[in-house]
């Protein structure tokens, strides 16, 4: 079999070790080097990295069925079950029709009082002139929105335990992602082991205690864990969600939702922060659309250059910064194949720094983000949130919480980076700042 040309290891697991250093780095020095298609080595794992919208589009669209999830999510059912990201074939389609109804657009825009009235308790307990983590504020602030609209619980109080549990668990899934034998690893009485069994109880703790008081009440309270629980397969089997699906929901829900935002947030004040004429640009919105009240689900259609902001980040820094798939059988891509087993790799990093689609691309510039520019650019060259019949299922909801977050903080305050702070790149399951982001905010006020 003949395969596209790529990074080649000399040693065994040489690929590995560069993979695992800077896989940034790696994949883009591929897309550099090699072109829209580069094949390499991770271990024993056969991958094809695409770059090219028309193979991109062929596995994530036309021949989605072709392909399973990557080794990766695979990996990630230890703490993720058999949730909507990780499941597949008939069990993921009728997963999907059965929470479609808590992500119709009429539900989701009940939870926009949530995020902005969350949002706002945060920006009372900050004073003027602090020295704060951004990242971590983000993440704190996410997680308690995620956990009221998730499970009506206010769990603030928890939010540091039940973060460290999350991180613990998806730390040791990151460390075994790209390990040979990762199986044989977790089989081990290491320190690491324990350290993700103690956690995952944790948060499986959490999860159904808040599963049996919702089935004890027997109400709808409005939130996704009652549309999960009394949402019916009424196009399949006319069955619900066992109490194990749900939690394989909820853990997915609860970790994909609010990661991925609370990274979004922390680059987006980050890119502010350099950029005082978009920061400028950004506050006089916030002053001429809302006046000095809290931001409403009603605004989002008028908080345009909010949204340009929230789009220009997650282009230059993708949360979701690489997926893959496994191909189920041998799969023709442009003048090479794929054989069944191998991995296809897709990175929205690498493509969102493609000066073709993206001139000037380690630029920020919200105004690439006109409705005119949109129209013109290729589909599948901005990927934030996938693509074809997996695509993100919380994608509305994710718009919706990082405009109306941004809007509520930036209507009060200002954020600069403390001097000396480094920027490096930390691709864990999301593009986080390596060094966190120390900021200091300074009090604005509305013009």
């Amino acid at each position: 079999m003949i395969y596209p040309p790529g990074p080649k290891s000399k040693m065994p697991f040489e690929g590995l070790q560069a993979f695992r250093r800077d896989v940034i780095g790696f994949l883009k020095q591929a897309v550099d080097q090699y072109g829209d298609i580069a094949y390499f080595k991770v271990g024993p794992q056969k991958i094809f990295l695409l770059h090219h919208l028309d193979y991109i589009k062929e596995v994530l669209v036309t021949h989605n069925r072709n392909f399973v999830k990557s080794r990766g999510l695979q990996l990630a059912k230890r703490i993720l079950g058999e949730g909507l990201l990780t499941s597949e074939g008939d069990f993921h389609l009728r997963q999907r029709r059965l929470m479609q109804p808590a992500f119709h657009r009429q539900r989701i825009e009940t939870y926009g009082s949530v995020m902005a009235d969350y949002a706002a308790r945060l920006r009372e307990r900050w004073r003027d002139g602090d020295t704060m983590d951004t990242a971590h504020e983000m993440m704190q602030l996410t997680l308690a929105i995620v956990g009221k609209t998730l499970f009506n619980a206010d769990v603030e109080a928890e939010a540091d335990e039940i973060g460290e549990a999350l991180t613990i668990a998806m730390t040791l899934f990151i460390e075994r992602l790209t390990m040979p034998l990762a199986g044989l690893f977790d089989l081990l009485p290491l320190p690491s082991n324990f350290r993700f069994l103690k956690a995952k109880k944790r948060l499986d703790d959490t999860i159904y205690r808040m599963i049996d008081e919702r089935r004890a009440s027997g109400k709808d309270h409005g939130d996704f864990l009652s549309m999960l629980l009394l949402a019916q397969d009424v196009e399949g089997d006319g069955g619900s969600m066992t109490d194990l699906q749900v939690r394989d929901e909820a853990m997915t829900l609860f970790l994909a939702g609010h990661e991925t935002t609370a990274i979004a947030l922390t680059w987006s004040w980050y890119l502010l922060s350099q950029h005082p004429a978009v920061e400028s640009k950004f506050h006089d919105e916030l002053d001429q659309v809302l006046g000095g009240r809290l931001p409403a689900v009603e605004d989002l259609p008028k908080l345009t250059y909010t949204r340009k902001v929230l789009a220009e980040s997650m282009r230059l820094y993708p949360p979701a910064y690489v997926f893959g798939r496994k191909a189920i059988h041998d799969f023709p891509i442009g003048k090479y194949v794929a054989p069944a087993g191998a991995t296809i790799l897709i990175s929205p990093y690498v493509l969102h720094h493609d000066a073709r689609n993206f001139p000037e691309p380690d630029k920020f510039d919200p105004e690439r983000w006109t409705p005119e520019a949109e129209t013109q650019r290729p589909k599948f060259s901005y990927l934030p949130f996938g693509a074809g019949p997996r695509v993100c299922i919380g994608e509305s909801f994710a718009w919706m919480e990082g405009i109306l977050v941004l809007a509520t903080l930036g209507q009060q305050w200002r954020m600069r980076l403390v001097p000396g702070h480094p920027i490096a790149l930390q691709p864990m399951i999301t593009l986080r700042p390596k060094y966190g982001m120390r900021m200091m905010i300074h009090r604005r006020r509305a013009t």
